[in-house]
């Protein structure tokens, strides 16, 4: 299995500028979603921000299937939809979640991030879900601590979420970044406390909880991208990368 890579202060800046951009697109994101946008008009925004900042959309043109490339600059991902969901026509509408994943690139080097926003009024049970999602995140990144293993993080996520009485993907997992957008180790969003690989000084990891109101289980659509949940529940997506030092994780995408 190939290495986490260790950043040097140069290299963690670089990964710093790219999470900064991020950051930016998700605040430019917040202040946007309401109903009737539709996802593409969000996609132009987010890449005429990323380009006018001097970088590039991660995950435009990113894909092992050179016939099915991601075409577009943010995944769109409305409420059954998990993640990867593809930016169109489609207007959003009162009461539905929308969750936002961005990825920079900028000096050879990338950030990552995802929010899960509201648009307008949402159900109570739906800002539950919200709610745990995204305190299920810092959960995870407040045991991201050089000396302590991948799967801490792994199991702090669990262990709030399924408290809340949902469910965490389990096909789906969070990655190291750097000079590539996935990298060792894996950050899934289960485990055990104590096994999965070392976290060390240096380290630069992208933390994301994946939260289902229903049951874990997802399934990929036919357009080879985006992942719903099987039995159509809701899903929240929240994303920080952050960066292992020998104190307090630092986020990078804040």
């Amino acid at each position: 299995m190939a290495k986490a890579t260790i950043k040097s202060p140069e290299e963690i800046g670089y990964v710093r500028e790219s999470c900064r951009i991020v950051a930016e697109v998700l605040q430019l994101m917040k202040m946007l979603v309401q109903p009737g946008i539709a996802t593409k008009e969000l996609d132009t925004i987010a890449e005429q921000f990323i380009r006018a900042q001097k970088a590039e959309p991660a995950f435009k043109g990113y894909g092992s299937d050179r016939k099915n490339l991601f075409p577009a600059s943010l995944c769109t991902s409305i409420d059954d939809q998990v993640v990867h969901g593809i930016p169109g026509s489609r207007k959003l509408i009162e009461g539905e979640i929308i969750s936002i994943d961005v990825g920079v690139k900028k000096n050879e080097f990338y950030g990552d991030g995802a929010w899960t926003f509201p648009v307008g009024q949402i159900s109570n049970q739906k800002m539950r879900l919200l709610k745990t999602a995204e305190d299920a995140l810092y959960e995870g990144i407040a045991r991201a601590r050089s000396g302590n293993r991948v799967h801490d993080i792994s199991a702090a996520v669990q262990a709030h979420v399924e408290k809340d009485g949902f469910s965490v993907v389990r096909d789906l997992v969070g990655h190291g970044i750097g000079r590539n957008l996935h990298e060792e180790p894996a950050v899934p969003n289960f485990g055990q406390a104590g096994t999965g690989s070392l976290l060390q000084k240096g380290m630069t990891i992208a933390i994301e909880p994946m939260v289902n109101e229903g049951a874990y289980r997802v399934r990929m659509e036919n357009d080879g991208w985006t992942i719903r949940t099987a039995d159509r529940s809701p899903s929240a997506h929240f994303e920080h990368t952050i960066l292992i030092t020998d104190n307090e994780p630092e986020i990078l995408t804040l």
